[in-house]
């Protein structure tokens, strides 16, 4: 999916993912470990709020995400990708404007914990999201 947003951020040492290497399509920099927790930490760092799909109770990389949003003090908004709706997507834009985020760090779990139905969810929500 292309919405012609500008992509930046932070991946793991060597552009490492769980599906092999990031290709050089997507600009983002490298930390200096491999650790995908610190490629988490910056990622929230460096931006302005973060949103957080969620499928559930959130876990894993996904609860520290949420963690390292309080910690840094950024704006967190949790959507339920599984039951998004356009009050959702009303809530998001309110949420953007309330804290005049720039920089939207996007996260959520991998496409592993729920293969077939991460990626599609998400795309369909960001989507939906980022076009209203």
């Amino acid at each position: 999916m292309s919405l012609f947003l500008p992509v930046r951020g932070w991946c793991p040492k060597g552009r490492l993912a769980e599906d092999g290497k990031i290709p050089p399509v997507y600009p983002l920099q490298e930390t200096t470990s491999t650790d995908y927790a610190l490629r988490t930490e910056w990622n929230v760092r460096d931006s302005d709020g973060t949103l957080v799909l969620a499928y559930g109770s959130l876990e894993g990389g996904t609860k520290l995400t949420a963690d390292l949003a309080h910690k840094y003090d950024r704006p967190v908004l949790i959507i339920n990708a599984l039951s998004f709706s356009g009050n959702d997507a009303a809530r998001f834009w309110s949420w953007i404007q309330e804290h005049n985020i720039r920089i939207l760090n996007v996260a959520g779990p991998r496409e592993s914990s729920r293969p077939g139905v991460i990626y599609n969810r998400a795309r369909y929500v960001l989507k939906h999201l980022l076009e209203s």
